[in-house]
């Protein structure tokens, strides 16, 4: 009776270590994902304060691949607050995927311990 036991304990630690292997890589994937998100907005928040500080009748433009298109001063303040925006929602976003990934795999960490001390306790 004992073999079939120890096969499913060694089935679900196998289940374990590449739901975790797993797991560590989104978590390591999310936090670049922050971190580049981060400059990105850091990038936009400056941008924005040096295009602020210039008169509005400044002419502006944006880069489009190799060529460069006239706008707005407007336009370019908009488009700067959106990134920045834009980038914090996505931090939000993957802030809530990591906190799901790693309660994943401690729930899946407290099964298995569950499962040796059930075994134990027989």
């Amino acid at each position: 009776m004992a073999a079939p036991i120890d096969l499913e304990l060694k089935k679900a630690f196998a289940e374990l270590q590449a739901k975790m292997i797993d797991t560590q890589q989104k978590v390591k994937l999310a936090d670049l994902q922050i971190e580049q998100l981060g400059r990105v907005k850091k990038h936009a928040n400056l941008t924005h304060a040096e295009v602020a500080a210039l008169p509005h009748t400044t002419r502006m433009y944006e880069g489009v691949g190799r060529m460069f298109i006239l706008q707005s001063k407007d336009e370019i303040d908009d488009q700067l607050l959106e990134k920045q925006k834009t980038a914090d929602d996505k931090v939000k976003e993957l802030e809530q995927k990591k906190t799901y990934l790693e309660r994943s795999v401690k729930e899946a960490e407290d099964n298995i311990r569950e499962m040796l001390m059930s075994r134990r306790s027989q």
